[in-house]
Parts: structure tokens; C-alpha cells; sequence
């Protein structure tokens, strides 16, 4: 049996199977962050020569990629990104996603909007049929902490600061658990809208293009589809 890691590095592998024909002399890729996007930097860092460079969600992943080698250029200094490569700490059946478990949900979100296409890329313990029961993160403006835990207590959810931990913006997560998300793209927009949230993990507005999910017996594609 494969071990979660092995699947983990199938899927990062397949990633970059998927996206090698988008490469180019001037195209960047965008890459999100976290333990499968490791993998899939240090798959990619092969090919890196085949294209200009990275843009990048966290500076864990700047690092990475630039230990490669890989170019990682300012957002602010690119006007097109073909595909965004990351991970997810849930996935469902309409590729909606909760990310944030790192805690680069906000800067993952930014770089996965400029996408022509997401890649989400997840092995088969991530899929679930309703999201929630990985706690939700919500990165917060220090600040609001207080106000927006008592919004989203009063949303029926149970938040926790997560503690000695700030993102690389300087604000704080709350991760809310004890929430069963049925409607995605409705709870990320209200939750969005709290004075003093940064943004939620909630990727379901504009959720994954497509799925590579590993498995025990092969990587699998996965296309939206409303349940």
C-alpha cells in the first residue's frame, strides 16, 4: 500500500505531466503552498528551464522554488498566469475546497484569481462529500479577532485562534470547526463580508478547474460537477 506521501508525490508528479504543454520561454506559473505543493516544486524544478519563472503564494514556497533555481517574479510585475498549481485540505464533488491549513490562504487565493486554470492537486483521504469537517481557517486583521470569533460563533461555528502563529501578512487564523458547508460559495461570501476578515478558506466562488487526485491505484482526473 502506498504510504500518503507516496501519494503525494504521484500527484505532484502528474501535476507536472498535466501542465509541461502550457510551458514556454515566457510563461509563469503560479504555485500555492503547503506539503503536496513541495512536491510538486521539486518536480517541476526538472523542467525550469522550459519556462520564465514562478509566482508564488507563501514564502515557504519562495524559498523552495528559489532553492531549485526557479525564477519567483512579484505578482505586481506579471499580466498572465495560465494555470495555479496547489494543493487542498478538502475537496468536494464540485472541486469547492477548504485551503488554509498552512495558513497562505490569502495570498493562495490572490494568485489562484489571476489562473486561466486552477489545478488542485490532492490525494484520496482529501475528498469528501460535505465540506467541514477539516476546521474552516479565516485569517483576520489582529484587531477584529474578538469581533469576528463571536460573527462566526453566532453562524453556529466553534472558532479557535490558532496560536503562535501570524501569516505572512501579519494577521491571525481562526479555524472554525463544528461547521457542515452545504452551500460553499453562499457561506464565502458572508463570511468574507465580516468587517476585520482578510478572506476565508473557502474556495468555492471560483473553486478548482480541475482535480488530480491520487489514489492507490493511479492519479485520477476530476471536473466540476454540482452535486
Amino acid at each position: 500500500m502506498l504510504t500518503q506521501q507516496e501519494l503525494k508525490e504521484n500527484v505532484a508528479r502528474a501535476a507536472v505531466d498535466y501542465i509541461r504543454p502550457l510551458l514556454g520561454p515566457d510563461v509563469i506559473v503560479g504555485i500555492g503552498s503547503g506539503s503536496t505543493a513541495d512536491f510538486f516544486i521539486d518536480a517541476l524544478a526538472v523542467y525550469r528551464d522550459q519556462f520564465k519563472g514562478a509566482v508564488s503564494s507563501s514564502e515557504r514556497s519562495t524559498a523552495r522554488l528559489s532553492g531549485h533555481g526557479i525564477k519567483v517574479l512579484d505578482l505586481n510585475d506579471v499580466t498572465h498566469v495560465p494555470v495555479y498549481v496547489d494543493g487542498a485540505d478538502e475537496i468536494d464533488a464540485g472541486l469547492n475546497m477548504i485551503k488554509g491549513g498552512g495558513g497562505a490562504l490569502t495570498r493562495e487565493k490572490i494568485v489562484a484569481s489571476t489562473a486561466d486554470e486552477f489545478v488542485c492537486i490532492v490525494d484520496e483521504s482529501k475528498l469528501v462529500d460535505v465540506l467541514g469537517r477539516f476546521p474552516l481557517p479565516v485569517e483576520v486583521i489582529p484587531m477584529a479577532r474578538e469581533v469576528v470569533a463571536r460573527k462566526l460563533a453566532a453562524m453556529g461555528g466553534q472558532p479557535k485562534l490558532r496560536e503562535g502563529f501570524t501569516t505572512d501578512n501579519g494577521c491571525v487564523i481562526l479555524d472554525v470547526a463544528g461547521m457542515a458547508i452545504t452551500d460553499p460559495k453562499a457561506l464565502e461570501a458572508r463570511i468574507n463580508n465580516i468587517p476585520g476578515v482578510v478572506t476565508c478558506g473557502l474556495f468555492a466562488i471560483s473553486g478548482a478547474s480541475v482535480a488530480l487526485m491520487s489514489t492507490q491505484s493511479g492519479v485520477r482526473q476530476l471536473r466540476p460537477h454540482e452535486s
